[in-house]
């Protein structure tokens, strides 16, 4: 009798595990964030943003530019924010400590809620139009951190573009470029002095882009390949992504700086594009995104960083489309401005959701009033879905094109149908023990 209950028994624990190990990602998690930039005139209120995000499992939102409204929308969320203060405060930062603290003061929460993980001073400072920014960055960052309050775990770094890195192939090669040196040894020494980390900016795109070839486009999208491997560290690799982020550890490790944590401030890959720019499309952004989000959530890490996914900000939360420069700079998004809806599926959205009803307010600025020299008129950006891409049975495809949430009730829910098989599975099991 006993050896007859053990094989239903042992079928319905594996039954149980089974749901377990699908059960769907609801908690935010800390090592995904995402960019919020705001180089548009089309963008939802900042309260309608912190809702969709909510509804996501990202734990984390980079901001450019700082406004106090910003933040305030994202109390509540258990959302956390990495304040960003822009390339023009340098100078002011830096020759002036009350400055540096009258914008800490002005700029942090007087509660503790949205968190604050970090502030980050410039973007690609060291490549700046104006060359003297880089001598005045980390006085500037340290008058920064001298004025958070005591005792805070606030880090405060700068985000750097992959061009700091004189040779990144193979990626235990990864070495700075040796003329950045008077700016970058005192950048190390004190990101490492406060133990903030390297906020570094890889993109897989751009380098397909040097190199569009098939096999490349394969290991830009973590998509099956026959790896490459490193002859300097003994490693193979089968994806840009882990690649770009090793030969950042690699440079790293070479200056003596193994306790500075690498952090991708962005990564991201356009859902469109000029004529002249391979690979921007909607199928190769919805590759990258979903497979970059399921390898952080594998764990895995990187083949010299193993066990541990790198924090990453994807890039970005909407299109900015009164940003310069090619189609692609524009298309960047993510999400869809009047929809609150996903331009593609992500795997980010908790419960199978495919995001929210369209935002209740209108856009912060009339989309006429703003202009991009050079540019013609362009659609708004958002209005509607990519055709076919709304994710199975969680949207309904309207005669628009755009996707809207499917009105099942909760007991039908993907969550709630596990949940209930899970409870079944168990009181199954009681009846046999």
């Amino acid at each position: 009798m006993a050896g007859r209950r053990q094989t239903p028994l042992l079928l319905l624990l594996l039954l149980g595990f089974w749901q377990l190990i699908h059960f769907p990602f609801a908690a935010p998690q800390s090592f995904i964030g995402i960019n919020y930039g705001d180089v548009a005139d089309n963008l939802p209120p900042p309260s309608s943003t912190a809702r969709l995000l909510k509804s996501t499992t990202i734990g984390k939102v980079r901001l450019y530019r700082t406004d106090p409204a910003v933040v305030s929308a994202f109390a509540g969320t258990g959302i956390s924010l990495l304040l960003g203060a822009a390339n023009g405060d340098i100078p002011s930062f830096a020759s002036s400590p009350s400055a540096a603290a009258a914008w800490v003061a002005a700029h942090l929460p007087s509660t503790s809620s949205p968190a604050i993980t970090g502030i980050s001073v410039g973007n690609e400072v060291l490549f700046s139009d104006d060359a003297s920014l880089a001598s005045q960055l980390v006085p500037a960052l340290q008058n920064i951190h001298d004025a958070l309050p005591p005792n805070s775990s606030i880090k405060v770094s700068t985000v750097n573009a992959m061009d700091v890195l004189a040779s990144s192939d193979p990626p235990s090669s990864g070495a700075f470029k040796p003329g950045l040196a008077t700016a970058l040894d005192p950048l190390l020494a004190f990101l490492s002095k406060t133990g903030s980390p390297f906020l570094v900016n890889p993109y897989p795109y751009f380098a397909y882009q040097s190199d569009p070839r098939p096999d490349t486009l394969a290991f830009c999208l973590f998509q099956p390949n026959a790896g490459r491997p490193d002859a300097g560290s003994g490693l193979t690799y089968t994806s840009m992504f882990d690649a770009q982020v090793d030969a950042v550890r690699a440079a790293l490790d070479a200056k003596g700086y193994k306790d500075v944590e690498v952090v991708v401030a962005e990564t991201g890959w356009p859902h469109a594009g000029g004529a002249d720019e391979a690979g921007a499309s909607v199928e190769n952004a919805r590759a990258f995104v979903g497979n970059l989000v399921s390898h952080l959530r594998s764990m895995v890490g990187t083949p010299r960083m193993p066990g541990k996914s790198v924090e990453t900000y994807l890039f970005a939360v909407y299109d900015e489309n009164l940003k310069p420069g090619k189609p692609s700079e524009q298309s960047f998004g993510l999400f869809q401005t009047t929809a609150l809806a996903e331009m593609y599926p992500t795997g980010l959205m908790r419960n199978g959701t495919a995001g929210l009803a369209p935002a209740p307010a209108p856009a912060l600025q009339p989309a006429s009033s703003a202009t991009v020299p050079g540019k013609q008129p362009q659609a708004q950006p958002g209005s509607a879905a990519p055709t076919g891409l709304c994710a199975p049975g969680s949207v309904n495809s309207t005669s628009t094109g755009a996707c809207s949430r499917s009105t099942r009730s909760a007991a039908e829910s993907p969550r709630t149908i596990k949940v209930l098989n899970l409870v079944a599975c168990f009181w199954f099991m009681s009846l046999l023990v």
